[in-house]
Parts: structure tokens; sequence; C-alpha cells
């Protein structure tokens, strides 16, 4: 019988973007479903290891907060790169708090960083050769939301 090593996930990070977005627009809530919210990204900036540009503006930020606190998200944005290229982006994910911060999150109150959860899987879509390997390989995002700003650091899995 044959026998096969497994190797170990690697992953080394690739950028990091900040965005500046905009007030949430609560769409509904109750204690059923949760509360709906659709965030506008308004701009922001790429940068780290050969990455520099911009965030175009035009994103959304789709939210449902549930109502035991969990987030499910999906955003979808447009990045554009000092070289010319564009990458459109689709991040979904999760953002979960301890059961102190439930109350918190389901009235659209701030919640402190290192209280919760954040990490997205980002799918990534170019139409200029450079950027086409992003397209062949898994990403996992770690996301931090502050009060006027997200930060996203982008790694590839090895």
């Amino acid at each position: 019988m044959n026998t096969v090593e497994i190797k170990e996930m690697e992953y080394e990070e690739v950028f990091s973007i900040t965005i500046a977005v905009d007030k949430p627009i609560v769409v509904g809530q109750d204690e059923v479903v949760g509360r709906r919210q659709l965030i506008p990204i308004l701009s922001g900036e790429v940068s780290g290891n050969g990455f520099k540009g911009k965030v175009l503006p035009g994103g959304i930020d789709s939210q449902i907060i549930r109502p035991d606190g969990k987030c499910e998200l999906s955003a979808r944005y447009a990045i554009e790169l000092e070289d010319g290229a564009t990458i459109y982006i689709e991040n979904n994910g999760v953002r979960t708090v301890p059961p102190e911060y439930v109350d918190a999150v389901k009235s659209g109150k701030f919640v402190d960083p290192n209280a919760y959860y954040f990490r997205t899987i980002p799918i990534f879509e170019t139409y200029t050769e450079k950027y086409k390997w992003m397209m062949d390989h898994i990403f996992v995002c770690y996301a931090t939301r502050l009060p006027e700003n997200v930060l996203l650091k982008f790694y590839k899995i090895c």
C-alpha cells in the first residue's frame, strides 16, 4: 500500500486593503431573521508586496446580523492598481462576538475589534494577465472593523 505524506498548510501574506465605508443602510430588522444592512464602500488603499492602488467607489457590503449576533457578510468591490490593472473582489465571511456583545451588534453599535472573530474567503476576478494567478489559488482574509474603516489582510494558501 502506498502512503503519501501530507504537507502542512502554509500561507503567505499577499497584500492589505484599508477600506473607507459609509454609514449602514438598514433594510430591516426583527427577532427572527436579524438585522439586514447594506454598507456602501466609498474608497480605500491597497498596499503590500508590490501591490499599490486604490479601492474604486461603488462597492457594497451586504450583511445580515442574526439574532445570536453572528454577522454573515458578502462584500463586492473592485480595486485599481498603479499599473492600471483592475481586480474585482467577492469577499464572503463571518463575524462573531462573545455573548456579552450580542445586544450591541444587533443594535448597530461599534464593538471592540479584539472582541470578535472576523474572517472571509475572497475570490478574485481580473482581466490582466499579470494577476490571473490569483484566480487559481485559495485565499483567506483576516479582517478588522474599526469605526471609520475596515482593515483587510489577504493571505494565499500555499
